[in-house]
């Protein structure tokens, strides 16, 4: 009976846990730390976005505000003169209209230097006093009942009437005004006026006082006047605004803008096809009918602020992009290195095991020659051949890790001397044959059906390449035991290829393959050891010769390496030989039936 200590079941679950889970944190660490960056990434942005939505709706809202305030100053300027302007110039005694002092009247009118006032008239409600309206006549200081025209006197006349009608019943009445002020009539456009009525002591109604307005001066003095005088202040808080204003008339007429220097124009100026304001008010006091407006000389700022939100949103969001890119960037080195480490690791525990093979057999072939075990000469010289293949596998695979070592620090060199390619083959076949004989492969070669021309080349580094392919062959074979070498020309390259009869290469792996440290992820090649180096090689030699290096695979019929050298241009027309010479030539060689 085992007893198993109190809680070390938990804690054997959670080391269970932690095993499990370990491998997993490791894998995806690139994917956490891509989400650690990524998701305070786009919340930010989400935080930018909102603080420049507010800040464009509140730069609207104050950029508004603003112009508004400017419109009051200019509305409170032309409400400000006609009101001290009125109250000045109409605020006559009462004892003018109760005992008839009219002169003074005159008088008080000439001294006063009223502006912006067409007409100045006064009406008595008093029993005995003048039945008809007053006008003033600044030529003779005095007032008078009549006008220089009968035209203007009717109309003028009938305008007065009609605006004073509320005064003079509530002077028939009888009825007190406890607080007389200051009114406006504009019923009449073409005769706005400003009224004061007159009360005695005892508070009733003995006459009015008033003036029509000139609306020629109020267009060219008084409102030109207001606007320069408020214009400080918009620009002190819009510094960038350039605003044209105009005033429009109740028929949309402009009747002043900043923009025309013709009075005239200005006035008969259809509104039809103006540009809308940005914001407008109307005046106080008097021409309340009237609307004064702004808007930008160089369009609406609420436009300029969207084109800023989106600028600035815009820049926010290539900022991000580019640091998300640089993310990802940096994110697929990191993949890549951590990819690359494994392979290295991969790599030195598969050299590892390529070392071991052919000392392994070369110490086992040399004990039995030590020990005397070996009875004849022939077992001596197969001994020996073995010793001597294994030994060139093992200095083909330690010339592997130098050259790569080499070409990694871009201190590899070719000597290029012009030979037979044929020979290199030849040669390289000669020296593997052992090897091949030894795993009961059966080695086929087909040379070329003309002489190659002579070619430069590093005799070693192709004979390295083409043991390269051999010895990928011979790993990736399979159950397939023959391999086919060739040697010919196709244009203007010649071409060596070997051909196997193995597994094959997926199509989406066959771009990998010549990569460092690449192994074909298949289960069907998952126990073959290598270092990964051999193709990578295979392809900086051919490209050092001016060449490249191909493929042709398909899963479960085989591979065809080949290496594709160029062939010198000025040389002579190759002769051209029959079909049955042909024929011969393409017999197998001296290496065929595993020889």
């Amino acid at each position: 009976m085992v007893v198993t200590p109190p809680g070390s079941g938990t804690r054997s679950l959670r080391a269970g846990a932690s095993a499990t889970m370990l491998p997993i944190v490791r894998r995806n660490t690139l994917w956490i730390g891509f989400a650690a960056v990524l998701v305070p990434l786009a919340v930010l942005l989400l935080l930018q976005y909102r603080w420049l939505t507010e800040l464009d709706l509140t730069s609207t809202l104050a950029h508004r505000a603003t112009l508004d305030n400017y419109l009051e100053g200019v509305t409170g300027e032309v409400r400000y003169f006609y009101r001290s302007t009125g109250e000045r110039a109409l605020n006559l005694p009462s004892a003018t209209f109760t005992q008839n002092l009219f002169d003074r009247a005159a008088r008080h009118f000439g001294k006063k230097c009223i502006l912006g006032a067409r007409r100045l008239f006064v009406v008595s409600f008093v029993p005995g006093g003048p039945k008809e309206p007053l006008f003033y006549d600044p030529a003779t200081a005095s007032l008078r009942p009549s006008l220089p025209t009968v035209a203007a006197a009717t109309a003028t006349v009938s305008a007065v009437e009609v605006a004073i009608a509320p005064w003079r019943t509530l002077a028939a009445s009888g009825a007190a005004l406890e607080r007389p002020a200051l009114a406006v009539d504009e019923r009449d456009p073409a005769h706005r006026m400003l009224l004061n009525p007159i009360t005695d002591d005892a508070a009733h109604v003995v006459g009015v006082a008033g003036m029509i307005l000139d609306e020629d001066y109020f267009r060219q003095r008084v409102l030109p006047a207001a606007i320069r005088r408020s214009v400080p202040t918009l620009a002190s808080r819009e510094q960038n605004y350039d605003p044209i204003v105009t005033v429009r008339d109740r028929h949309g007429r402009t009747m002043w803008s900043s923009e025309e220097h013709d009075a005239k124009e200005t006035r008969t100026a259809a509104f039809a096809g103006a540009a809308p304001f940005e914001v407008q008010k109307a005046f106080w006091l008097v021409f309340t009918d009237w609307r004064i407006g702004l808007r930008s000389r160089h369009g609406p700022p609420a436009q300029w602020a969207r084109s800023t939100f989106k600028l600035n949103l815009a820049l926010s969001a290539a900022l991000a992009a580019a640091l998300l890119a640089g993310l990802l960037l940096a994110m697929r080195g990191a993949a890549r290195e951590v990819a690359l480490s494994r392979m290295k690791t991969d790599f030195v525990s598969n050299v590892s095991h390529e070392l071991r093979t052919p000392l392994a057999s070369i110490r086992v072939f040399g004990e039995l020659l030590r020990m005397g075990r070996v009875d004849s000469p022939q077992k001596v010289r197969d001994y020996g051949e073995y010793i001597e293949a294994e030994s060139r596998r093992l200095t083909q695979l330690i010339h592997n890790i130098l050259d790569f070592a080499r070409i990694e620090s871009g201190r590899k060199s070719y000597e290029l001397v012009e030979g037979d390619l044929g020979e290199v083959v030849g040669d390289t076949l000669r020296t593997f044959a052992v090897r091949l004989r030894q795993s009961g492969f059966d080695l086929a070669y087909q040379p070329p059906p003309t002489p190659l021309p002579p070619l430069r080349f590093d005799a070693a580094a192709l004979a390295q390449a083409m043991s390269n392919l051999l010895d990928n062959a011979v790993k990736y074979a399979g159950e397939g035991r023959q391999i086919t070498v060739s040697l010919g020309r196709e244009g203007h390259e010649a071409v060596l290829s070997v051909r196997d009869q193995g597994i094959g290469i997926a199509r989406d792996q066959q771009g990998k393959i010549f990569d460092r440290f690449h192994r074909v992820s298949t289960g069907l090649v998952h126990d073959v050891k290598g270092s990964g180096l051999g193709l990578a090689i295979v392809r900086h030699i051919a490209e050092a010769h001016g060449g490249r290096v191909s493929v042709e695979s398909r899963p479960g019929q085989g591979s065809t390496f080949s290496i594709h050298l160029p062939l010198p241009r000025l040389r002579a027309a190759a002769p051209v030989l029959l079909p049955g010479d042909a024929a011969a030539a393409t017999a197998s060689g001296p290496y065929g039936s595993g020889s």
